[in-house]
């Protein structure tokens, strides 16, 4: 068109001076020739668009994933004629018809594009119909994404529009999409609401793909309300809806939903059927949100038939989809489906680290189901790692929203997860409760798996009742129903029991048998934990019936899954709670190996009890003494470090606001209230090292030390003149091992419970009778006649290490005495203790390269607690009630831990005596207001050889995270300040110290931990570098730790003595002198680490 005009151009250019008058008329021809040109290419752009347009519908119509892209083609060819024609109304259509394919391919935000071009489009067109539908395509969008809220606000903005306009298809819709949203807020009644508006307006306007999805819908619900047949009565009306009308996803949709509700009703293969036909379904239509529910849906049934990999292979196809279409609803179901799936696999960090990427999304989206969910599967976690509290704060978080959502399986599987932990907690009539609660949920549900669950459940407190009839009863109700659903896990956790009851029957080949049929099943499910029990119980059967050489290959097989799944755990809080529960293996395999030594004392078995004694000490104190030099923090994301930074600071504000409360006559419910905050904090602080430690590169290199065999102690940790008492106490019978760098000897002792009443006896002796030298020295003897006798002939070194085993880590060894000599240990021996022979190891292993610090000594004494201290002259006037407020509420804290926040001058008079023993340059001596937490976590300390710290030591047993020093409270200005040096500051101190001094409050105490020994101040210091602490087993007065730790200081500084030989010295000057003779004044003070 243009070459010709312009040939018409030229040609009027030449003939334009010649014929004047001609010029006039051609001008004329020559306008209406390109007006005429004109209309005719619009009219032929207007056909091309229209045309592009309709292929496209013709396209779309197609219904298959190719189909609709090539229609998204068309109309995007279509889309710029109708913008150059000027055609608003057909322009916005377009782009309304581009989004919504967009939406329906999960490609969210490309819908919400052309959603948001049309939207403004038809408003100025006035077009209220296509604004009332573009509205409520934005609104599922949303919805899609995850954003409720949104979503919700979208659909009421259309709605009223839909009826204005008398667009009734429209209000269906809209309806049914303020359904679906309610819906997926578990808001199940306001769902049905909405339905039951949409059904009745699509019939009557024979929308009948509106009534099919909004059948779907209210079958969706009553399904989640554990309706499940009149679920399926809903489905199957949608269904052949759905097919006469050629609608493929919503037939597919269906599909799933029936899926769903076979999978509920216990019907695996069923499921899977309707699953498999839904799928090839989605794929084909390019439905990429409906391809990632189903392959979820079959993560999950396979997950249920025990088949965890299969799951796994699922849940991992599912997830991509998931998060490239932004349905950030149906990504942390799958998370959650994983984490479940690692759970069962005995793999607990894994599974909390799935259910905690879910938690915070479920709740941004408002899928209150899907977060009670996660609850109830992170309360899962925390019971089989035997947090019994943990699990039950998070089964109490999910039970109310399970109950608000009408939600009735989650509500039955969370009371009977809540009658586990209480049946784990032998609490059985309570155990009993929840169950009773349960079961009848899950019959009136048709949950049959859930009522399987609950069946095996309530055998199983009867087993423990005493019940063997009953409790069998209980199994045999479970066990067909198990396999009628095809869980094998269910299965074999039922028979493992039965086969528990026939041993405690009397009836080993019986138990045995059920035993073996349980192996299979366990190996072929991927249950590693479940496989270690079973190992456990045969060997324990085959151990009862004599069989002591058979039973060894099993219990060795059980410790090595153990050993492993320990392995898999990365929070060290987390692995020592898991290690606890598992701390009848070693004692039945030590016990084991014991029973083959006596029959045979030739072959070894006590140096494998031993090996097996070490593998229970100090595991995790072990791992993050290797840790700490790892600097493992080093390489993650500053976002992860800056996160425990806050956390930090959170539990240090909420402990001051934990007082604050108790100061003021708290309420019960305002004391449960700020606990459960701290122990929220505390839980987020531990999950965000769990996730530093899983990011750094720095702790992926690590390898962790092995426990020590014996012929390595012997080599690695003993010397000529060391022997080492290593005790294991067991429920009938206990052991020690004497071991020395020429050989070793073993030897049982009496149970726990005889050991513990001696012990007892000793304790109370010193600590409230401590005057009466006579009843101390029987009891002495008489605990040191069931521990130490054994190896007197033996202890002819000059030095014993203690390895300590239960309530023996409280008592002190040099206050025990030999036969025949009522002397204490102390005047022949330095006695030292250690949380395990490997550890030692490890410390000179770290340590070793360490050059020495150039100062002596640093000492911090007598602080300021209080705001009432007469050492504080100007206070701030307006600070003093909040302060005496703070004080006051913090001794009553401290009070709860037997320690009274006073001021301790003794301290003072110990700190002069000690640093006027060197001179000025060589120590630092700070106290009063200088004694504060900003000096006590200095750099500077490691320049100090001896780090000393002589004040008051908070031991939190119920949470040792809590435990710490306490340094000035108020600054000189009558100030407010933080004066808690906590355990976690404690860790990130980097020491040189040789030395670290706890004089004060119990300091070497702390909360026992099975496998753990004490976990307290000890190992903060030993993490934060220091070889060896001295510390104190309970509070002894100002005045004979003064002149304890004086001559103790004079004995190493003046006479040059190391540690180990100044304390033993010291504590012998002490007992020879008849004011200090009792054990009570010397007998505390013990060495912990490394002697030389």
């Amino acid at each position: 068109m243009l070459k010709s005009s312009n040939i018409l151009f030229f040609s009027l250019i030449l003939l334009t001076f010649p014929q004047a008058t001609a010029l006039s008329l051609t001008e004329k021809k020559v306008n209406i020739s390109w007006q005429q040109t004109r209309e005719i290419a619009q009219k032929d752009e207007a056909a091309q668009a229209e045309r592009l347009f309709n292929e496209g519908m013709e396209l779309y119509k197609q219904l298959t994933a190719e189909s609709r892209q090539q229609a998204i083609q068309k109309w995007e060819e279509a889309l710029p004629f109708y913008k150059t024609l000027g055609d608003k109304s057909q322009e916005a259509e377009t782009l309304y018809w581009l989004g919504y394919v967009y939406d329906d391919l999960g490609e969210r935000q490309k819908a919400l594009d052309y959603y948001n071009q049309a939207l403004p489009i038809f408003r100025a067109t006035g077009d209220r119909s296509g604004e009332a539908t573009t509205l409520t395509g934005i609104g599922a969008v949303y919805d899609n994404l995850g954003e409720r809220q949104k979503a919700l606000d979208y659909y009421n903005q259309a709605l009223p529009l839909s009826r204005a306009t008398g667009d009734r298809s429209g209000e269906v819709t809209t309806l049914t999409g303020i359904g679906l949203v309610y819906s997926k807020l578990g808001e199940p009644q306001k769902a049905l609401d909405y339905y039951n508006q949409a059904l009745p307006l699509s019939r009557a306007t024979g929308d009948h793909s509106g009534e099919a999805t909004t059948l779907t819908g209210i079958g969706a619900v009553y399904d989640n309300l554990g309706e499940r047949q009149k679920a399926l009565d809903y489905y199957n009306q949608a269904l052949p809806i759905f097919r006469a009308t050629g609608d493929c996803s919503g037939e597919a949709r269906t599909l799933t939903g029936i899926g769903g509700v076979c999978d509920n009703l216990g019907e695996r293969q069923k499921a899977l059927d309707y699953y498999n036909q839904a799928l090839p379904i989605f794929r084909a239509t390019g439905d990429r949100s409906g391809e990632a529910v189903t392959l979820n849906n079959i993560g999950a049934v396979y997950h249920k038939l025990g088949e965890p990999q299969k799951a796994l292979d699922y849940y991992n196809q599912a997830l991509p989809i998931y998060r490239a279409t932004g349905d950030r609803y149906g990504e942390a179901r799958t998370l959650t489906g994983i984490g479940a799936v690692y759970d069962n696999l005995g793999e607990p960090q894994k599974a909390l680290d799935y259910y905690n990427q879910a938690l915070p999304i479920l709740r941004a989206t408002g899928d209150r189901y899907g977060e009670a969910a996660t609850l109830t599967g992170i309360g899962g976690v925390y019971d089989k790692l035997g947090e019994r509290q943990k699990a039950l704060d998070y089964y109490n978080q999910a039970l109310p929203i399970f109950r608000a959502t009408g939600a009735r399986s989650g509500e039955a599987v969370t009371l009977t997860g809540i009658g586990g932990v209480y049946h784990k907690l032998g609490e059985p009539q309570k155990a009993l409760d929840y169950y009773n609660q349960a079961l009848p949920i899950y019959r009136a549900t048709g949950d049959r798996s859930g009522e399987a669950v609950t069946l095996n459940n309530i055998g199983a407190v009867y087993h423990k009742l005493g019940e063997p009839q009953k409790a069998l009863d209980y199994y045999n109700q479970a066990l067909p129903i198990y396999r009628a659903t095809g869980d094998r896990y269910g299965e074999a956790d039922t028979l493992n029991n039965i086969g528990a009851v026939y041993h405690n029957l009397g009836e080993p080949q019986k138990a045995l048998d059920y035993y073996n049929q349980v192996l299979p099943i366990y190996r072929a499910t991927g249950d590693r934990s479940g496989e270690a029990l079973t190992l456990y119980w045969i060997a324990y059967t085959e151990k009862n019936r004599g069989n002591l050489k058979a039973a060894l290959p099993f219990m060795e097989d059980s410790i090595k899954i153990i050993e492993d799944l320990r392995s898999n755990v990365a929070s060290p809080e987390l692995r020592e709670s898991y290690f606890s529960t598992v701390q009848n293996y070693y004692a039945f395999y030590i016990d084991l190996l014991m029973q083959l030594h006596q029959e045979d004392p030739n072959k070894g078995y006590n140096s494998q009890a031993f090996n097996a004694s070490e593998k229970t000490r100090a595991r995790t104190l072990l791992e993050l003494l290797s840790e700490a030099k790892a600097d493992i923090r080093q390489g993650v994301k500053p976002e992860l470090l800056a996160q425990e930074r806050e956390l930090e600071q959170q539990l240090d504000a909420i402990e001051k606001r934990r007082i604050e409360v108790l100061s003021g006559n708290p309420t019960e419910e305002q004391k449960t209230a700020i606990e459960k905050e701290r122990d929220n904090l505390l839980s987020q602080y531990q999950d965000i090292q769990a996730q530093i430690r899983a990011k750094s590169p720095r702790y992926a290199e690590l390898k962790y030390p092995q426990p020590l065999t014996l012929q390595e102690v012997q080599q690695q940790v003993l010397d000529k003149d060391t022997v080492l008492l290593e005790y294991s106490l067991g429920q009938e019978r206990s052991y020690l091992w004497v071991v020395t760098t020429e050989g070793m000897t073993s030897y049982p002792l009496p149970s726990q419970k005889e050991i513990e009443k001696l012990a007892q006896e000793l304790q109370n002796g010193i600590l409230y009778d401590k005057d009466n030298l006579d009843g101390i020295t029987k009891a002495a003897s008489e605990l040191s006649q069931k521990i130490l006798a054994p190896a007197a002939p033996q202890l002819n070194k000059k030095r014993i290490l203690v390895v300590a085993d239960g309530i023996l880590q409280y008592i002190p060894f040099a206050a025990l005495s030999l036969p025949g000599n009522q002397e204490p240990l102390m005047t022949q021996y330095e006695v030292v203790n250690l949380p395990s022979s490997s550890t030692l190891a490890t410390i000179r292993n770290e340590t070793k390269e360490r050059k020495t610090a150039p100062k002596t000594l640093a000492i911090f004494a007598d602080p300021v607690f209080s705001s009432n201290d007469e050492r504080l002259k100007n206070p701030v006037n307006a600070q003093t009630k909040t302060e005496d407020l703070s004080i006051s509420a913090l001794t009553r804290s401290a009070e709860e831990s037997e320690i009274k926040l006073i001021r301790l001058e003794g301290t003072r008079q110990e700190a002069e005596a000690i640093v006027k023993l060197m001179s000025e340059n060589e120590r630092s001596y700070t106290s009063d207001f200088e004694a504060n937490l900003t000096n006590a976590t200095s750099p500077q300390l490691n320049q100090y050889r001896i780090i000393h710290f002589a004040t008051h030591g908070i031991l939190n047993t119920n949470s040792p995270e809590l435990s710490g020093v306490v340094m000035s409270l108020v600054d000189n200005k009558g100030n407010t300040i933080n004066g808690f040096l906590r355990l976690h500051e404690i860790f990130n101190l980097k020491l040189s110290a040789d030395l670290v001094v706890l004089s004060a409050c119990e300091t070497g105490k702390g909360k026992a931990v099975k496998g753990e020994g004490l976990v307290g101040l000890t190992r903060g210091f030993m993490y934060a570098g220091s070889p060896r602490v001295l510390v104190s087993l309970w509070k002894v007065n100002d005045r004979a730790t003064k002149e304890m730790m004086t001559r103790f200081y004079r004995l190493m500084l003046e006479k040059k003595l190391p540690p180990t030989e100044a304390l033993k010295a010291a504590q012998l000057q002490m007992y020879q002198e008849t004011e200090w003779k009792s054990p009570y004044y010397w007998a505390a003070f013990t060495l912990q680490g490394e002697w030389r």
